[in-house]
């Protein structure tokens, strides 16, 4: 017969997870985990390996701009089980839009700042200008904004 895994403390799965225990502690108050927190001897928090898996997921879902009110919604539709698969698929095809938006806004960002290195470091290589370049309106005799 196959060994249960063992219950992980709170403090095991901040570790392994990234999330602080008072970040740990407001997800489940905010029904973020997929399901109850069993509570040992002395009402210590125990979690599966299930959990943490369902943490890392809510961890990659907020880290990729996901608002906490979508991910408990998310997380609701998921304890629903089955019959709730198109409306999870919707909410995740609005959030992977939202995604894609930020990623071409970031690539705007990246793309402008690439050029402007670019500016400094052929203004720095010109002969005689990279000691005229800093702070103030000595920066503009090089042409360098």
């Amino acid at each position: 017969m196959p060994e249960a895994a063992p219950d992980l403390s709170i403090g095991q799965v901040a570790e392994r997870t990234g999330l602080s225990v008072h970040t740990l502690r407001f997800y489940e108050h905010e029904g973020i985990l997929a399901g109850p927190v069993r509570r040992g001897p002395g009402g210590r928090r125990l979690y599966t390996e299930s959990d943490v898996e369902w943490l890392r997921l809510c961890v990659i879902l907020r880290a990729s701009g996901m608002p906490l009110p979508a991910i408990r919604q998310y997380t609701d539709l998921v304890r629903q089980g089955s019959g709730t698969e198109a409306e999870r698929l919707a909410l995740l095809r609005r959030h992977r839009e939202h995604v894609i938006a930020q990623i071409g806004e970031l690539t705007r960002c990246l793309d402008l700042i690439t050029f402007k290195v670019g500016v400094y470091e052929d203004h720095l290589g010109a002969e005689g200008c990279g000691d005229r370049l800093g702070p103030g309106p000595a920066e503009h005799v090089c042409g360098v904004p």
